[in-house]
């Protein structure tokens, strides 16, 4: 009897185990990670220096702020140093040391401030050929890359001005070099994005960095109800990609929307972690984490 018994029980314990893999398999699958916008702040520290932190998995560094209508794309890195004059070619092997780090390092086009557009289907292709030849896989060796021969991971859309057309085109193009070149994009909270929805809508975006702050109606306002709706709305949209929660890594960061850490860390990542799509969060900017250390007060709740 006792010996029947083992045997019905061992297959028993066996599933068991196999259920708990499986379960532990997908929490940690669902562990999020942490991308940050580095560029914009001279008193930020150097790009290799936030890899060096192990907080990041992303950093977008910003912006390619000129761009389309027949304009030369234009990086400006604040205080770091000048692309114009070749004074960036540097920041390649910083690139690369994140990479060997496993960060994955894009270059964000757009911002806030600057002057850019795509006149159409042609223009996107050409400033999608612009981007390739000149931060990814073409052109390596051309004196012209202002970041030097560092190839980057990809190509990052925090489009805030102007129209919202040919960006999906702009998209199709970059993937169409390169399937594994990742794009992310950066819409605003109230959905659908004025500006991104077509491109999203192309379903070629690997990361969707939600902008939850200077937005009152879908941002954190004393309570999370209208975050966490909004949150929903965006993961349960269709869209494909992982999503981040997209905040300011310190009050002045933003006009509104800061969150304190210890509403983050109990009541809101609980709830978004739930999400099938989830991918983590999104902090603006190196710059601002570095004085707060949000990221660290935060990224073993991910």
């Amino acid at each position: 009897m006792a010996l029947k018994l083992h045997k019905l029980l061992l297959p028993l314990l066996l599933l068991l185990l196999l259920l708990r893999a499986g379960t532990a398999q997908e929490l940690n699958s669902r562990r999020g990670g942490i991308a940050v916008y580095w560029g914009q702040n001279g008193n930020e520290g150097t790009l290799s220096e936030t890899c060096a932190t192990r907080l990041y998995k992303y950093v977008n560094i910003a912006f390619v702020y000129i761009f389309g209508g027949g304009q030369t794309p234009r990086l400006n890195l604040a205080g770091h140093c000048d692309p114009g004059n070749g004074g960036c070619r540097f920041v390649g092997d910083e690139i690369r040391a994140c990479q060997r780090r496993g960060v994955k390092v894009l270059i964000s086009i757009g911002g806030g401030v600057g002057n850019y557009s795509l006149s159409s289907k042609e223009d996107a292709r050409s400033v999608g050929r612009y981007l390739w030849n000149n931060y990814l896989g073409g052109s390596r060796g051309s004196s012209s890359r202002p970041l030097g021969n560092a190839v980057l991971d990809g190509v990052d859309l925090d489009i805030e001005l102007g129209s919202s057309l040919y960006y999906n085109d702009l998209v199709r193009f970059l993937k169409s070099r390169r399937w594994e070149v990742r794009i992310s994009g950066a819409p605003q909270c109230p959905f659908p994005d004025r500006l991104l929805n077509s491109a999203l809508d192309t379903g070629l975006f690997d990361y969707i960095w939600v902008q939850f702050y200077n937005n009152p109606p879908c941002q954190y306002n004393g309570t999370i109800q209208n975050l966490v709706q909004s949150w929903n709305v965006w993961t349960s949209s269709g869209i494909r990609g992982r999503f981040f929660l997209g905040l300011p890594a310190a009050p002045a960061a933003a006009g509104s929307g800061f969150v304190p850490e210890n509403v983050m860390a109990t009541e809101i990542l609980p709830l978004i972690r739930r999400s099938r799509n989830y991918g983590g969060v999104m902090f603006w900017s190196r710059f601002y984490d570095r004085q707060t250390n949000y990221s660290s007060a935060i990224i073993r709740s991910l």
